[in-house]
């Protein structure tokens, strides 16, 4: 996702806007949900030169699919998230304060967003997806969505005590 900003030149208050759709790069994501590699980030930026360089602000919007962390169903939804990246002019120098290997660069007048919205998406995507915030999700011993059988349960017999259990049963021979 390079874009070119030659037309911006090195003219603080020079600005322009970005409208596109752009096809998602691979791994857009983390292990349960993401964005599927060449669907649609609609871009809605703002690229505005200033002193030190280019600041791109808008918004992004990416559909995010997954399965919820519980059941397993399958999750899709719009994200929106925000984007506000200062891409410095090559040459510029940095004070000490800022880190040389944490910002962005203009390079031969292009931007490169695809990190940029890598950190945005990624960063807002839920670590533990559900489906509802009450899911029950799956029985841990046989699988069972507990959704759909809600008094499910398994006889939690402990084996040290599975020897006592016999001698409890009224129809034993002695």
């Amino acid at each position: 996702m390079v874009f070119d900003v030659k037309d911006l030149g090195r003219s603080p208050g020079s600005m322009r806007t970005l409208k596109e759709h752009v096809p998602a790069p691979s791994d857009f994501g983390v292990a349960l949900i993401g964005v599927q590699e060449g669907s649609d980030i609609g871009l809605d930026l703002r690229l505005e030169a200033v002193h030190e360089g280019i600041l791109v602000s808008g918004t992004a919007v990416a559909e995010v699919t997954g399965e919820c962390g519980r059941c397993l169903d399958p999750l899709a939804y719009d994200l929106e998230v925000n984007v506000q990246e200062l891409f410095f002019y090559e040459g510029v120098l940095l004070s000490d304060e800022e880190d040389e290997g944490e910002q962005r660069r203009v390079e031969h007048d292009l931007i490169d967003l695809e990190p940029v919205l890598r950190d945005a998406v990624v960063t807002m995507l839920p670590f533990q997806p559900v489906c509802r915030e009450d899911c029950q999700g799956l029985c841990s011993e046989c699988g069972v969505r507990l959704e759909d059988e809600p008094g499910h349960h398994h006889e939690d017999v402990d084996p040290r005590w599975a020897a006592l259990a016999d001698l409890a049963k009224p129809d034993r021979q002695n």
